[in-house]
């Protein structure tokens, strides 16, 4: 694994996106994420590729060669998207790949649609990348127990999270250009499928369900490949949904589950979600179905993914995972 230097004060963070921009309502909110990082000394170096009129910010050449740019320029301590999106995949076969692997790592930060981006660059270069958040969340401040992805990038030790133990229905107004409250107003727990204690460590990879089940078995995706390389680490694979109904989320777990995603798994972690239950198969019952037999802890309705708060984690960091008691911690060592 190959660790970009940690996060300073005074550091470029650069922004781009490579899937979806900013349209016209979200431009205030845009501007006060990209102040919030600039009150906290990191000079922002704004690219072209933001428009938000469309699906895409830009045509992929374009979006590819600028995330490449900033991603290899050693002027730039991080990249930063505004949002997710829904089709960065058409990236994957424009990306200079040559010219990544020749250079330094740089943080690469993101989630939804950008797990089509933070896994292969973790599973193909063996850059350290992180899942959690996007520019537009940015200037929300995480609960008590969980760390903003700027602290979690600025560590050179061991990070230490707990759930919060608290949720919420729906999602704040990026209207209100100023948010920095997630109003966490609903509890919420870890579910150890089969019950019992878990206490389990691993290296880390995952994201977006939706928009990885289709790079399995791919070069993109190769989490066997990655398991193997890491075989005496193990894998603790982490999966959440953002929108596809229980029936969908059960196919698509025994899919990866048959594409050998979780041969190498230590553990697998499986975010709240807020996508809905079938009539008569709801999300939780989609996961112990697929993946129940796999003779390893399952931990669901974890803090990842589509539902606030948000628990950053770092593709190919070393990670303990404690579900034991009254205990939710995750630890990770970016090393």
């Amino acid at each position: 694994m190959r660790f970009p230097a940690p996060l300073r004060p005074g550091d470029r963070i650069g922004v781009t996106a490579p899937s979806s921009g900013v349209d016209v309502q979200g431009r205030p909110r845009f501007e006060f994420a990209l102040e919030w990082l600039r009150r906290r000394g990191f000079e922002v170096v704004v690219g072209e590729c933001l428009d938000g009129e469309q699906v895409r910010s830009a045509p992929a050449d374009r979006r590819a060669a600028e995330l490449v740019e900033l991603l290899c320029d050693p002027t730039v301590a991080a990249v930063v998207p505004p949002f997710g999106g829904e089709l960065a995949i058409d990236l994957l076969e424009v990306l200079d790949w040559d010219r990544l692997a020749a250079a330094e790592p740089t943080w690469l930060v993101g989630w939804s649609d950008i797990s089509t981006l933070l896994v292969p660059m973790t599973t193909r270069l063996g850059w350290a990348t992180l899942h959690g958040w996007n520019l537009m969340d940015t200037p929300l401040a995480p609960p008590e127990g969980l760390l903003h992805w700027t602290d979690v990038l600025a560590a050179t030790g061991e990070v230490v999270q707990r759930s919060p133990g608290r949720t919420r229905v729906g999602w704040g107004d990026f209207r209100v250009p100023d948010t920095t409250e997630m109003a966490l107003d609903v509890d919420t727990d870890w579910v150890v499928l089969g019950g019992g204690d878990v206490d389990v460590s691993g290296r880390l990879i995952g994201g977006c369900l939706e928009v990885l089940s289709p790079l399995a078995g791919t070069p993109y995706a190769d989490v066997p490949a990655f398991g193997r390389a890491h075989a005496d680490d193990g894998l603790l694979v982490y999966l959440e949904a953002a929108e596809q109904g229980a029936y969908d989320v059960c196919r698509i777990l025994h899919g990866l589950r048959l594409s050998g995603w979780f041969d190498h798994a230590n553990a697998v972690l499986v975010g709240r979600t807020p996508a809905p239950d079938a009539p008569d198969l709801t999300q939780l019952e989609a996961v112990e179905e697929a993946l129940g037999g796999l003779g390893v802890p399952v931990i669901a309705q974890m803090d990842i993914g589509h539902t606030q708060p948000f628990m950053p984690l770092v593709n190919g960091a070393l990670a303990r995972v404690v579900a034991d008691g009254d205990t939710r911690r995750i630890a990770q060592t970016l090393a």
